[in-house]
């Protein structure tokens, strides 16, 4: 694969020793309810060599343990910069911001970067810029 080195996904979240020191990439919290995995936050960590997956994961744990019961994480490789995996975190975080059960932890919901780049493409194409109010949100 071109971005990702290495990767465990819904893994519970007593299982967070098993996680490396020093990743950098994406992971995303879970909450199990019955057989579904819902997403509650996608989140990054980059900081050139010094990534700390496993730290931003025990900190969620410490601040938020009651909405999340699994995780994933997704390493990237060494040659991946950080710019890199923002722009990675901002689309993720792009695909659901309008989703109610998804941004219970997220904060910043839109990617600015790529809201520039999407209404580009709407004026490119003449059609009328979606907006939160067009949505009936």
């Amino acid at each position: 694969m071109r971005f990702i080195k290495s990767t465990l996904e819904y893994r519970h979240i007593t299982e967070l020793d098993i996680v490396p020191k020093q990743l950098r990439g994406i992971y995303a919290l879970y909450q199990k309810r019955g057989k579904s995995y819902d997403l509650v936050y996608i989140g990054m960590s980059g900081k050139g060599a010094n990534g700390k997956i496993r730290k931003r994961l025990l900190s969620h744990k410490r601040k938020r343990v009651s909405d999340w019961t699994h995780f994933s994480y997704y390493e990237v490789w060494d040659n991946i910069t950080d710019s890199e995996i923002q722009e990675l975190e901002g689309l993720f975080r792009q695909l659901y911001r309008f989703d109610d059960r998804s941004n219970a932890l997220n904060i910043q919901q839109s990617h600015k970067p790529l809201v520039k780049v999407r209404r580009e493409t709407e004026k490119e194409l003449g059609l009328k810029s979606i907006t939160r109010k067009s949505l009936g949100l």
